[in-house]
């Protein structure tokens, strides 16, 4: 075999290798993000009340691990800032403000590495910690730019379910109930995500019980 051949076949061989690569270090973040997401569904869904808070408790120093072994990528920051955002929903009071602030600490960090990941979900988590927290002095709470962000993730993800209910929401707790529903339709009519049935099933119910109170008022 002549040298200028065993030269072509090394560097094909080499370029191939470069494609194969991030395709073989994708596999072990992808599944980890998977168990996360799907532990989280459990807890969020399926779980007993009392028992949430020591359960997203254990399970965001899991996602932490993840978020470390994992730096380059934003999916496990945007899954560790929801597990941590439940985990302050759980606790709740002002002993919440601080996982708080952790949440959107690691929002912001993914939105550095990559905003569009995970169809915006770090925008749309980050918006939903604006319009939900208080404003100053206890936090950092602001309506402006709390749309400003739920508004990037439905551009990223219009017919996303969580976009869309998280943006119904907001129309909702800040009276604008009115222009609500076009948002909560779109909830009970987005494709389904595949392995996201549990998420799924109980974002539909929380729009209809969201849409029932619009209708009741």
């Amino acid at each position: 075999m002549s040298t200028s051949r065993i030269l072509r076949l090394a560097a094909a061989a080499a370029f191939a290798l470069a494609w194969a690569l991030p395709a073989a270090f994708a596999a072990p973040v992808d599944d980890a993000v998977t168990e996360l997401q799907r532990d989280w569904e459990v807890i969020r869904y399926q779980t007993p009340a009392p028992e949430r808070e020591k359960r997203f408790e254990a399970l965001a120093a899991r996602a932490q691990k993840v978020a470390e072994a994992f730096p380059a990528r934003s999916e496990p920051l945007v899954w560790q800032g929801i597990i941590v955002s439940s985990w302050a929903g759980e606790k709740g009071g002002i002993g919440a403000l601080g996982l708080v602030k952790q949440a959107k600490g690691l929002y912001e960090q993914a939105i550095r590495l990559d905003g569009n990941a995970l169809d915006g979900s770090a925008y749309n988590s980050l918006g939903v910690l604006y319009y939900k927290v208080p404003g100053w002095p206890l936090g950092f709470g602001d309506k402006d730019k709390a749309r400003e962000l739920l508004q990037k993730a439905l551009a990223i993800s219009p017919q996303g379910i969580d976009a869309n209910f998280f943006f119904a929401e907001y129309l909702v707790e800040t009276r604008h109930a009115d222009e609500a529903m076009p948002y909560l339709e779109r909830v009970l009519q987005a494709p389904p995500r595949p392995g996201r049935q549990i998420a799924d099933s109980g974002r539909r119910e929380e729009a209809r019980a969201l849409m029932a109170k619009i209708r009741s008022n």
